[in-house]
């Protein structure tokens, strides 16, 4: 099995996207990074992320599947959607949707975490999936506990935009200065390399979808109400999480009875850093679960 990377590690750049028509309108470009061979596999980010967020467990997927981390619109170096265009699940969907046909890939398994999770759940729900693993998706939260995560990530964002380049390269040399800049995300903050975090500070600093999202979140259809048959589905929640609380793990569970509910323990809000082996195991057991049901079928 290829060694897992390690947070210390600066994180990689995209230079590599995909253009996706909208209908009736102009198309949209996605960066991403794609690596290894298999199956297919799509991972997506959370709000004020980028597809690195996943760089901590990429090459380890990579060893199983044809993995491919997107930078979903108006985050990362991805283009924000054209004026007028609604960042509501009902165009997100058929637009990765589209974005996985560009890149040759019918129905991956699909992790998601946060914004990414809800939006996986999505395409789950609607066939576009094979599996679904979601990292503390959004999506189960009550009206005060999404008004709470919305306010955390206001000031997160505002936190960014006040630091001049300069100054965050030398907040984020040190442990104590990465734990200001990213203790909310992270359980253990301090893995995370200097470069990573001026990068993800970057990001929410940029992110022309950041408004448009929380502004779509407000809407109470947002919020994820249907079962999910016939697929695998995961959700796994830090139980170090500070800003999406695990006990909305349980609710997920309760919309979705036929979901497996994983504790990632001593993990935050972005597992991927804080445990990366462990996130590596549940999203592929996810994926083999559902190759499992696949050979049974053929063989039946």
């Amino acid at each position: 099995m290829p060694a897992l990377y390690t947070p210390q590690t600066p994180a990689r750049v995209s230079a590599t996207t995909v253009r996706v028509s909208l209908p009736g309108g102009p198309g949209v470009e996605m960066a991403y990074a794609r690596r290894g061979a298999g199956e297919p596999m799509l991972l997506l980010h959370g709000v004020g992320h980028h597809w690195q967020a996943w760089e901590p467990v990429l090459t380890v997927l990579a060893g199983s599947y044809d993995v491919i981390a997107l930078d979903l619109p108006g985050f990362g170096a991805s283009r924000g959607l054209p004026d007028g265009v609604s960042y509501a699940p009902e165009t997100m969907v058929p637009l990765l949707a589209r974005a996985c046909a560009a890149l040759g890939v019918a129905r991956p398994h699909v992790a998601g975490n946060s914004l990414g999770g809800l939006l996986a759940l999505e395409l789950g729900l609607h066939g576009h999936a094979r599996s679904v693993t979601a990292l503390a998706p959004a999506g189960f939260y009550t009206v005060p506990e999404r008004r709470y995560a919305f306010a955390v990530l206001r000031g997160m964002r505002a936190g960014a935009r006040a630091l001049p380049d300069p100054l965050l390269g030398l907040v984020a040399r040190s442990a104590a200065g990465r734990t200001a800049l990213t203790g909310t995300i992270y359980a253990r903050p301090g893995r995370r390399s200097p470069d990573a975090v001026v990068a993800e500070t970057r990001a929410l600093r940029g992110a022309a979808g950041f408004d448009p999202v929380l502004a779509q979140g407000r809407r109470p259809e947002t919020r994820f109400t249907q079962d999910i048959t016939g697929i695998p589905v995961t959700i796994a929640w830090g139980d170090r999480d500070r800003l999406l609380l695990r006990r909305q793990g349980v609710r997920a569970r309760r919309t979705i009875p036929g979901a497996r509910l994983v504790r990632l323990r001593g993990c935050g809000h972005v597992p991927m850093n804080d445990d990366p082996a462990a996130v590596a195991r549940v999203v592929t057991e996810t994926a083999r679960s559902a190759e499992r049901k696949a050979t049974g079928a053929v063989l039946s």
